[in-house]
């Protein structure tokens, strides 16, 4: 199957670093023009220079590299904007967004403060709404387009001393799907993904205590950490043609995690 997506606009947000570096990085080796959304300059610029390094990709002809780093803050209306801006007039339209930007609170309900809950939600659930609402003009613009938003398994079954975290990724998931319906008049599709668990700085899975790491990957019909190339092949399937028909769904993407209640018990068989 050939995915094509060659010459396609893509912004990735948090794309500085851990999984958002790595999507950005798959679709520049794909051919596409992409823009890598973070908080500072240095950030952004690391995916780039990672890509210019070794991911190849179709180099953009202002300045020969395939990633453009562009300066974001997800949670400030104007700076979406601008950044959204900066894109279209350098490349002239938006093709795919995918709102990877996020942050994780890690607390229970009565140890949780209240500019923990509101931060988590405005990275999570309101920095997917606003991008959205700055890039989708532009898809409406070419009668075409694609929009992937970050959930997350928690969004499906959460976890104790998540409640900040899961509640902003079931927003996600439930604006992905009012979305699918309001902008598939234009062409456009909307799903949001569910990834499991993959070790990032931000949750130390592989840093854990090995009995610690037993317990997790216990959880799993595929008995293995995920990376974030996995999750990345499923957003270059949704990006590209042969997805025009999936939209408003949430797909999963956890390695099967508690497909069934102990999904360990068929490694011990």
């Amino acid at each position: 199957m050939e995915l094509d997506l060659r010459d396609r606009v893509v912004v990735v947000t948090g794309a500085g670093r851990g999984i958002g570096a790595v999507i950005a990085r798959r679709f520049a080796a794909e051919g596409a023009h992409v823009a890598a959304l973070d908080l500072a300059h240095e950030d952004a610029a690391t995916a780039t220079e990672e890509a210019t390094d070794g991911a190849g990709g179709a180099p953009d002809a202002a300045d020969g590299t395939a990633i453009l780093p562009v300066v974001c803050d997800v949670t400030d209306p104007d700076s979406v904007d601008a950044a959204v801006a900066q894109v279209v007039a350098r490349h002239g339209r938006i093709d795919v967004l995918v709102n990877n930007a996020g942050i994780v609170a890690d607390s229970t309900v009565l140890e949780t403060d209240w500019e923990t809950w509101r931060r988590c939600l405005d990275v999570n659930a309101g920095g997917t709404f606003l991008m959205c609402r700055a890039a989708a003009p532009h898809m409406q613009d070419s009668g075409r387009g694609r929009i992937l938003n970050a959930a997350s398994f928690a969004a499906i079954v959460p976890s104790v001393g998540s409640a900040a975290y899961a509640a902003s990724k079931a927003a996600v998931v439930q604006l992905s799907r009012v979305l699918a319906s309001e902008l598939g008049p234009h062409g456009i599709t909307v799903n949001s993904y569910a990834p499991g668990m993959v070790p990032t700085a931000m949750n130390g899975f592989a840093e854990m205590p090995a009995a610690q790491q037993d317990r997790l990957l216990d959880t799993l019909s595929l008995r293995r950490w995920e990376s974030a190339d996995d999750v990345a092949d499923l957003l270059l399937f949704l990006a590209s043609d042969q997805a025009s028909y999936i939209t408003g769904a949430l797909l999963d993407v956890s390695g099967g995690k508690f497909a069934t209640q102990i999904p360990a018990v068929a490694y011990g068989r």
